[in-house]
């Protein structure tokens, strides 16, 4: 069975753009080839930066033959007393069928005319060649670019395409006005190892043919190859390579031949705070750092490039990467030395030369709110005197190292300095931490802050920059967020779940937005609401999607248009989490089946009487003297004996104990509504209606301490 090789030979690829578009192409292809019937033993994507290639194996020929069914004009417009008309003539006619061939069928809109046409395959090589202008086509990516006089973008300029079905060329065209690039089967090899073009026989022998041209076109291989190298050149070191998933992942699309190279910096600089020496080797040089070992994590003055070059140069390129690290060594360490000269609270009133945002002022202004945002807090959660003077510290000084040379030169630093300064400048301990914690978490998967100054202040932060941000209007819209707003409230949220913070984010809000509007008055009134329906929908989001909680029963514990379910979330984040997450608990292990008819009912038809949603007790809503039937006064008994047992379960939080319960109750509530005494609730009599409907409230009002059950989608 035939295999099919395509390659496109580009320029220097963005490392980012290698990893994503062979991604893209593993997606698509499979889809595509399905949609024409193609079937395949295998799809593979080769990447490197200077090509993006398939090699599909086990292609048929041509596509089957298949019968198709096409759907004409209605009968009666197409025949009439029996003889085809012109609509039937040209029905058939369109088809390349005789009249004779034509069916008339059934459906559901009356009598149509149908056809059963047979459909020969076509040929797998024509249908390839139709394909593959659009596998390049949907290829998606940042910054595409226009070269030469044509309108074909790309990340970088294509310069040649390998179309092969077996042995076979495939005629594929890239129109690009004078530009157009056509297939053949030359590919290139190694840019420096294998300078010279490299024809390709067949489609098949594509790796191999580029493996002996020094070009391992396999990303997987390639990220093997690399991390065995780096482990064995720093275990020659006596260390420890410090590999990265993202540096590695980016390496691998940087070299086609890797090569590790050992570099050495002066020893002298290691006196430079570890994370100062990794961001330059790391982030600046995208070179692998070496430490003492595993379980003692001291660098040592070694380097580990992945070089592209002639291994044969190897000594040549690593002095020119120790060039280049002692020089930005060196300039880090001329930084370190001139910001300890000043005492890390110095450097506030600098910060008021920093623009924050054009309509929000300074830096420095954003100090002061957060500062007092900080303030609220430590006052909610009743901290001690020691406590509150390290928060006070920590918020007045988290900002100060965005204005040192360091931080200047390497803002990847911030907070990381910030608390190496604060130690310098004899802070406490708690104080300097903080100022690192409470940029976490930086991003997906990071860690949250582990000290309650860090929380503390950390949230003050976040909870600034929202409050403030959508005081000017600027909400974030799809996928536009460029003051990741989304990534502050999940940060904030988070971080009040982890620590276990019994804050009232409702009314934290409400203090940090009469505070904001009392700056500006101008601020919209509806400031808070917006803000209160952003924190419920991040709430929703981290519910179904980190706690991996189902829909419906975040709807049940965060209310579908209820204000009080809503406010009530806001009020107490960690009761919110703690039920939805035992929701979840008694359905997987089938608990919540035993109480959900009867609740669900009940909850349905109580919203057709008049009770609030708060009462529990039966005693002063419910008249005995109009009950009928024995199953009323059995309900009334069992909802007055669940009152004691609900009003605890509010205050410990027990909801094991309100769902045994409500399980103990489930028997007696449907006899009430079906037993051998069962009641009509929707009784002719509006008061005995009424009564009915209430107990059915209370028992909805029992269950709604635990969620809205109506809500609830029966599993």
């Amino acid at each position: 069975m035939p295999a099919f090789l395509l390659e496109l030979g580009t320029e220097e690829l963005p490392a980012s753009f290698v990893c994503d578009s062979a991604a893209q192409w593993e997606n698509l292809i499979p889809v595509t080839l399905a949609e024409e019937s193609l079937t395949n033993e295998s799809i593979e994507v080769y990447a490197t930066p200077r090509r993006l290639a398939v090699l599909i194996k086990g292609l048929p020929v041509k596509q089957s033959d298949r019968e198709e069914e096409v759907k004409g004009p209605p009968a009666s417009s197409a025949f009439k007393d029996g003889k085809p008309t012109k609509a039937g003539e040209g029905f058939a006619k369109k088809q390349g069928v005789a009249i004779e061939d034509l069916t008339v069928k059934a459906t559901d809109k009356g009598d149509f005319v149908f056809v059963l046409k047979q459909i020969a395959g076509r040929p797998t090589a024509d249908i390839l060649t139709q394909l593959v202008p659009q596998w390049i086509d949907k290829l998606e990516g940042k910054r595409f670019m226009r070269w030469a006089d044509g309108d074909l973008k790309f990340p970088r300029p294509i310069r040649s395409i390998v179309a092969l079905l077996d042995d076979a060329l495939l005629p594929v065209t890239l129109a690009n006005n004078l530009d157009t690039v056509k297939s053949d089967r030359i590919s290139q090899g190694h840019r420096v190892l294998h300078p010279e073009p490299v024809a390709i026989p067949h489609a098949e022998s594509y790796v191999g043919e580029l493996r002996a041209a020094f070009v391992e076109v396999d990303r997987q291989q390639r990220q093997m190859q690399i991390k065995a190298q780096v482990e064995a050149a720093a275990a020659k070191l006596d260390g420890c390579a410090d590999i990265t998933e993202d540096l590695l992942t980016e390496v691998t699309d940087l070299v086609e031949w890797p090569n590790a190279v050992v570099g050495k910096f002066d020893s002298e600089f290691l006196m430079l705070p570890p994370e100062v020496i990794t961001t330059i080797i790391v982030s600046n040089q995208r070179y692998f750092p070496i430490l003492k070992s595993p379980d003692f994590p001291e660098l040592l003055p070694y380097f580990i490039t992945i070089s592209n070059g002639d291994p044969a140069k190897s000594d040549i390129i690593a002095a020119g990467n120790e060039r280049v690290v002692r020089a930005r060594l060196a300039d880090g360490q001329f930084f370190y030395k001139a910001d300890l000269a000043k005492h890390l609270e110095d450097y506030l009133p600098k910060l008021e030369t920093v623009t924050f945002q054009e309509d929000l002022g300074t830096v420095r202004a954003k100090v002061d709110r957060l500062c007092k945002i900080a303030s609220f807090l430590t006052d909610r959660l009743q901290v001690t005197a020691q406590q509150r003077v390290q928060v006070e510290r920590a918020a007045l000084l988290c900002k100060a190292d965005l204005v040192t040379q360091m931080v200047y030169e390497f803002p990847e630093l911030q907070g990381i300095m910030g608390q190496k300064y604060a130690l310098a400048s004899g802070e406490s301990e708690a104080t300097a931490t903080a100022i690192f914690e409470h940029y976490l978490p930086r991003g997906a998967g990071d860690s949250l802050p582990q000290t309650l100054t860090g929380q503390i202040v950390g949230i003050a932060d976040k909870l600034d920059t929202l409050v403030s941000i959508f005081g000017l209007g600027m909400l974030p819209t799809g996928s536009s967020d460029p003051f990741a707003l989304r990534r502050s409230a999940n940060a904030i949220i988070n971080i009040m779940w982890a620590a276990e913070l019994p804050v009232n984010l409702h009314q934290l809000l409400a203090e940090t937005v009469a505070e904001f509007t009392a700056i500006r008055p101008q601020t919209p009134a509806e400031l808070l609401p917006q803000l209160s329906e952003f924190f419920l929908q991040r709430i929703r989001t981290l519910l179904q999607e980190e706690k991996n909680v189902d829909y419906d029963l975040v709807n049940a514990v965060l209310g579908e248009n209820d204000p009080e379910y809503t406010e009530r979330a806001l009020k107490d984040l960690l009761d919110v989490l703690e039920r939805a997450l035992f929701l979840q608990k008694i359905r997987n292990d089938r608990t919540l089946d035993r109480i959900y008819e009867t609740v669900n009912r009940s909850t349905r038809l109580a919203a057709q009487g008049s009770l609030d949603k708060i009462e529990l007790d039966p005693k002063t809503v419910v008249r005995s003297d109009l009950f009928q039937k024995s199953s009323e006064q059995a309900f009334y008994d069992a909802v007055v004996q669940l009152v004691p047992q609900t009003q605890l379960c509010k205050q410990t939080r027990n909801y094991q104990q309100l769902v045994d319960s409500l399980t103990e109750i489930a028997p007696t509530v449907s006899n009430f509504f079906d037993g051998s005494e069962s009641v009509l609730v929707m009784d002719s009599d509006p008061e005995i209606k009424q009564n009915r409907l209430n107990l059915l409230g209370l028992l909805r009002n029992h269950a709604r301490v635990l969620a809205d059950f109506g809500a609830i989608v029966k599993s």
